[in-house]
């Protein structure tokens, strides 16, 4: 049977609505639009010239290097030659693909090995591996919450966690950004009128760089029988959570527990998500987690890959130096060092953060240009990773003051 394809699927009113999104984020510059990017070694990008220019075609047109302050790569090990040993050798032994879920013949027996590794990271009972941390967190969430229950969330956590919330059906309260205080007046007014309640908060926040008062808000968690979930998502592994001055609870409390979600694709530099708790709580997970179930399995030289980064990790305090690169540039800024491989500017202004970004590009060093939705204000997100020469981190911090300073901004 042939099957006629039309032209016109949508009458063109219906396809009209769908045009006019288009041009009022072009008005806004809210349009986004992937740009074609390789990495040549740790810190060296490729792109067509043309990219630098909106209205140009990327297509038959050189490339230009650029000095990368943008990946999200914090521990320089997706270029590892350990890293890339170990996948290749397992595309050898198991080939390309998993081929199926999980649950039918996809469960490949590293699975097993890097779901011990990351329990045991977190000095957790088990854990659980899904194929991508958005995925951990739209699978997760609804598994643990539902109709009746009681989500209490930072006011700035990431999409995917707010996405795993609005799928739970649970109630959703707010709480302003790491305000501990707030939080607890949430949880006196609202927790008795349902019957669980979950805590939501990042490690290290995203878009603003900063940590979460993790000691804070695990005592209220215990003192409420909540259940609280730590996203980890940007981790940088440094001996575990505990430069935070953070120790693992032996969620001894009814009703009380610690969860940790996080993401292969960042300071592991490779891909894929997890969470770690109690024995149960991953059983469950196993069961309910539909995201975890209803898919196919991660490639088995993802899975190797993964695995030899947390080794490299648990040997190599890879973190400090890290670190040390970030506090170093924050001191060349002359801003705040928050203790995180994230810095941020806040710019304010969308057209200038676009154009200060644009001109950084213009120069060889390439930043990520943020804007809302995904931050509540214009800013740019500098990360750095152990990678980093100081000499590279001095030339952004040069070239970027001068650019700063051309455009008025103070920071």
């Amino acid at each position: 049977m042939k099957f006629k394809i039309l032209n016109t699927i949508l009458p063109l009113k219906k396809m009209e609505y769908f045009s006019e999104k288009l041009t009022e984020l072009k008005k806004k510059h809210l349009y986004r639009k992937p740009i074609t990017t390789s990495f040549i070694s740790d810190n060296i990008v490729t792109t067509p010239s043309a990219s630098l220019q909106e209205s140009s075609s990327d297509r038959d047109n050189p490339k230009k290097k650029l000095l990368s302050f943008c990946s999200n790569d914090y521990l320089g090990l997706a270029n590892n030659r350990s890293v890339k040993k170990a996948a290749i050798r397992a595309v050898k032994k198991y080939g390309a693909s998993s081929k199926s879920s999980r649950y039918i013949t996809g469960n490949n027996e590293i699975y097993q090995d890097l779901e011990q590794k990351l329990a045991k990271f977190y000095d957790a009972d088990d854990s659980i591996v899904f194929s991508s941390g958005y995925q951990s967190a739209i699978g997760t969430i609804p598994a643990l919450a539902q109709k009746g229950d009681l989500i209490i969330a930072d006011k700035l956590i990431h999409s995917c966690l707010i996405d795993g919330a609005k799928l739970s059906g649970a109630k959703l309260l707010r709480y302003s950004h790491n305000d501990i205080t707030h939080l607890e007046n949430l949880l006196k007014e609202n927790k008795d009128k349902y019957d669980k309640t979950l805590i939501i908060t990042e490690e290290i926040f995203s878009m603003d760089g900063d940590l979460a008062p993790l000691n804070e808000i695990q005592e209220l968690a215990k003192e409420n029988k909540a259940l609280l979930l730590v996203d980890c998502a940007h981790s940088l592994y440094e001996a575990g959570l505990l430069r935070l001055g953070y120790s693992a609870p032996r969620n001894d409390h009814e009703g009380f527990e610690v969860i940790f979600l996080g993401t292969m694709s960042k300071s592991l530099g490779s891909f894929g998500g997890y969470v770690t708790g109690s024995s149960i709580i991953i059983d469950y997970l196993r069961n309910f987690a539909k995201s975890a179930i209803y898919t196919t399995a991660l490639p088995p030289a993802t899975l190797a890959a993964s695995l030899e980064s947390l080794n490299i990790i648990s040997k190599k305090n890879l973190a400090r130096k890290t670190l040390d690169n970030a506090r170093y540039l924050c001191e060349l800024l002359k801003i705040p060092f928050k203790n995180s491989a994230i810095i941020i500017i806040e710019i304010g202004d969308v057209e200038k953060t676009l154009r200060i970004a644009k001109n950084l590009k213009e120069q060889g060093l390439i930043v990520s240009s943020i804007r809302p939705p995904t931050s509540p204000t214009a800013r740019l997100r500098i990360t750095v990773n152990t990678k980093h020469k100081k000499k590279e981190i001095e030339s952004l911090a040069r070239k970027l003051k001068d650019i700063l300073k051309e455009e008025n901004v103070s920071f």
